[in-house]
């Protein structure tokens, strides 16, 4: 064993006998880091399940493009809207200027189990309208079959993807690929099964449905969807001063509202800057046809950029988290006043230290020691109330958010690393005043 080992075993012998003789005041130290830290931590699981990137290995390539097409003075404060009209996505769609592209738009329709009866009960479905690149685009994984090919979409082919949990309900979790279903009374051919698939936030979804408990249970083509007249169920937003056609399906279609969201995948800095300059392009062959009034006003963002510009993460969970974070200077500040006053007690064992040949380092080293057993303690009682905490978020968040808290190894492990880190923090003062201890002082005093 080497001489550092030994004197760390040293130290720990030490801190076991002081934390010994007040068991009380230990276990008053230990339950205030324990609180504080766990309070942060719960907090903090939920900031990062919200604020995660929901596809880290391709985000930096998915672009939402944005077209100003109401000019100033519509509300948006020089941003353009965040989804597009049908016209434009349409031209978009057509001269396809990107590796992949899907417009996109979130339908809600039923579907009729086969084998019911006359009165059978429909399933509502919460799904999105696409296009045939949207899957891999967006690297959806299948169970059995895949998305549909280009030419389903140029004929306007009732082709459908479902979930797997839809498949289970429907179809007991068998290969259901080329079986049929009844959407909305119209016949789909089942053409892929995805395995358990919804990413948090819902980045695809730009009009606002960004977080659920389930994940999307049918995808259907883009244009067949619009062919049926399927509604749209997410936001429309209109031009100040323009009607809102609602249920009016054609009048939407034919209206400059903006109800469809866009991605492209632009694999590289050129591609986003041919990108950019094409949407300007536009922009401007628009302004002199007549139709804009106004010089381009784009905005093409990433994933990140675009989630973070669109403030994804609830402003109240913010809040919580400071409010936690708060709370843990408290519970830590506590820590240094109890630190003080129970090394402070101790003048005398300090003095009788440094007078037979104890170093202030040593000092130092001996009352760290202590205070990393105290946040040891603490750390490990907060794992405890961190799992309480995560498990009983639902009780003061909706269901969509609470699933996002987990508890998992990273987050446990920083729970334990953070109390530790903490006390230790919070130890340092304490510890500098017991070292200053003067032995002269204190051996005369006694």
């Amino acid at each position: 064993m080497s001489l550092g080992e030994w004197m760390f075993g040293y130290y720990l012998e030490l801190a076991a006998r002081s934390l010994r003789r007040s068991p009380g005041l230990t276990a008053l130290m230990m339950v205030s880091i324990s609180f504080g830290v766990a309070a942060s931590m719960t907090t903090y699981s939920v900031f990062r399940g919200l604020s995660g990137d929901p596809i880290p290995w391709k985000s930096s390539t998915l672009f939402m493009p944005q077209i100003d097409i109401w000019g100033p003075g519509n509300g948006f404060i020089d941003e353009p809207p965040d989804a597009l009209d049908y016209a434009d996505a349409m031209i978009l769609m057509r001269q396809h200027r990107a590796a992949r592209q899907s417009a996109i738009y979130p339908i809600g329709p039923s579907l009729f189990p086969a084998n019911s009866g006359r009165n059978r009960s429909p399933i509502p479905l919460d799904g999105y309208a696409v296009s045939s690149e949207f899957f891999p685009m967006l690297d959806v994984p299948f169970h059995y079959g895949s998305g549909w090919r280009a030419d389903d979409d140029a004929s306007q082919t009732p082709v459908a993807v479902i979930s797997e949990k839809l498949n289970q309900q429907v179809f007991a979790g068998g290969n259901s690929v080329g079986k049929v279903i009844d959407i909305d009374h119209r016949d789909y051919r089942i053409v892929g099964v995805m395995t358990d698939w919804n990413p948090q936030p819902r980045f695809f979804d730009v009009q606002g449905g960004y977080y659920s408990v389930d994940g999307p249970a049918v995808f259907l083509p883009f244009q067949t969807s619009v062919a049926v007249h399927m509604i749209n169920t997410g936001w429309d937003g209109c031009r100040k001063g323009a009607s809102d056609p609602q249920s009016n399906f054609v009048a939407l279609l034919n209206s400059d509202c903006v109800w469809i969201a866009y991605m492209a995948e632009l694999d590289d800095a050129a591609a986003v800057h041919s990108y950019r300059q094409y949407l300007d392009a536009y922009a401007s062959d628009q302004q002199r046809a007549g139709r804009f009034h106004w010089p381009p006003n784009n905005r093409l963002r990433d994933v990140p950029a675009f989630l973070d510009h669109e403030q994804v993460v609830p402003r109240d969970t913010k809040v919580s988290l400071l409010v936690a974070q708060g709370l843990l200077i408290v519970c830590l500040v506590n820590t240094v006043g109890l630190l003080l006053a129970k090394f402070l007690r101790r003048s005398g064992e300090i003095a009788v230290r440094r007078a037979l040949g104890a170093s202030r380092a040593a000092i130092y080293a001996q009352f760290l020691t202590e205070a990393a057993v105290i946040g040891l303690g603490g750390g490990l009682l907060g794992l405890i109330f961190t799992a309480i905490g995560v498990l009983s978020i639902d009780q003061i968040l909706p269901p969509s958010l609470a699933a996002l808290a987990r508890i998992d190894p990273s987050l446990l492990s920083l729970t334990l690393l953070m109390a530790i880190a903490a006390t230790l923090l919070a130890g340092l003062y304490p510890t500098y005043r017991a070292s200053r201890v003067q032995p002269a002082w204190q051996l005369k005093a006694s």
